[in-house]
């Protein structure tokens, strides 16, 4: 039941350890994998990632772990105990890339940091995820996605004026740590000159690099015009609730069933059409509203005329009548609708594991490539699945061997 790629994937050959735990440096490690890396990831003994017991659990493991862990050669590994970390550090040197999200300063503790592996292996890209990054006053200090979500700037826009500021139901600063994390692996591999055009050339100066991701500048690096519009106007973006500011109309309206629909009409010839479709020919040729700046200054009158008229008509209806208008609109979905949802399907959106002996649907990883895609192998495998395949078949210990790596608790 899982997927078979047409072509190896982009990452074949490239090897990834990762050394890290629960979500930004495993999402990471998830990506590379999705697109042909070798990941093997490295858990405690006994516990393995905190990350197999969060949530929904299904025969004692997490439903998310099945997709987080998918591809991944999952071994155990003690690094408190030096055997741990020896063998830590002859995986390290036979990878290209190494992901960690420790808090700054562990790997150095446990003399596997950048310059612990420099001089037996140059060319590793080591690939850092912390909350605040690996210099700086706070580069110490504990950083989860929550936290670093408020300091980066995000938490503050997000919420209506006047009342606490939210979080959407995710660890959002996590992913976006983890994305950002790809795009430097990606980056170093291609300067090395093991992925890309350099690889067949011959060109690539052949190092590595390290590779340094603090979850808040991940946020903070989605944050548009905010700084710009500080520095040169002196202005502060506030909460805007489900409206964006500057530009009208963008926005959330009620229908008369209760659903919700999202609206974009702010392009001056879109929000002619949708006056037109409102049936507020007075506003689509109204001079004040010609333009985005006009909108803006008369926006809660704009609001109110589309709200006034998405409350007559359920949320299908008005979804269709704008459809027809070529006015961008669409509903609000969640996870059951996704999954029902023809569009969805037909991008192939969900692959389809064996976990626990029955099917489960988890979510393919775009973006999406025609000659070389991605695609789900197996899912999160169990503890220590690949302990054997690893320390035997890669790194040559006999069997002599692992058992008293076993019986030391080492792995």
């Amino acid at each position: 039941m899982t997927a078979t790629p047409q072509a190896p994937g982009p990452l074949a050959g490239v090897r990834v350890l990762e050394m890290g735990q629960l979500i930004a440096g495993p999402f990471a490690g998830c990506v590379l994998a999705y697109f042909g890396a070798e990941v093997v990831k490295i858990e405690p003994p006994r516990t393995g990632d905190p990350l197999r017991n969060w949530r929904v659990l299904k025969d004692g493991t997490s439903l998310w772990w099945r997709a987080m862990a998918r591809n991944k050669k999952c071994v155990t590994l003690d690094l408190r105990k030096p055997g741990g970390r020896a063998l830590a550090r002859a995986l390290a040197l036979r990878s290209d890339v190494l992901i960690e999200n420790f808090r700054p300063g562990t790997m150095e503790k446990w003399g596997l940091g950048p310059d612990d592996l420099r001089d037996g292996h140059p060319g590793l890209v080591y690939t850092r995820v912390s909350g605040y990054g690996q210099t700086g006053p706070l580069a110490r200090k504990p950083g989860f996605a929550s936290v670093c979500e408020g300091f980066g700037g995000f938490r503050y826009v997000n919420g209506f004026p006047g009342q606490p500021p939210v979080r959407p139901n995710l660890s959002l600063g996590d992913t976006l740590a983890a994305l950002h994390a790809v795009i430097g692996v990606l980056l170093a591999l291609v300067h090395r000159g093991r992925i890309g055009a350099d690889a067949i050339s011959g060109s690539g100066d052949g190092a590595g690099q390290v590779v340094d991701v603090a979850i808040y500048e991940s946020v903070y690096n989605v944050l548009e015009s905010i700084v710009p519009e500080y520095d040169g106007a002196g202005i502060v973006r506030e909460p805007s609730g489900s409206t964006l500011t500057g530009i009208v109309p963008t926005n959330t309206y009620p229908c008369a069933d209760g659903r919700y629909v999202i609206i974009g009409g702010n392009g001056d010839s879109i929000f002619k059409r949708l006056m037109h479709a409102a049936g507020r020919d007075d506003l689509a040729d109204d001079p004040r509203l010609a333009d985005n700046a006009g909108r803006v200054a008369h926006q809660s009158e704009v609001d109110d005329a589309i709200a006034r008229w998405t409350r007559t008509l359920e949320a299908d209806r008005v979804l269709a009548v704008l459809d027809d208008a070529g006015v961008p609109a669409g509903p609000i979905y969640n996870v059951a609708d996704m999954v029902d949802d023809p569009q969805y399907n037909a991008r192939g959106l969900f692959e389809t594991v064996e976990a626990g002996g029955e099917p489960l649907k988890i979510p393919a990883i775009v973006p999406k490539l025609d000659r070389t895609p991605g695609a789900t192998l197996w899912p999160g495998p169990e503890l220590g699945a690949h302990n054997r395949e690893v320390y035997v078949g890669a790194l040559g210990l006999d069997e002599a061997e692992l058992r008293s790596l076993e019986e030391d608790g080492i792995v």
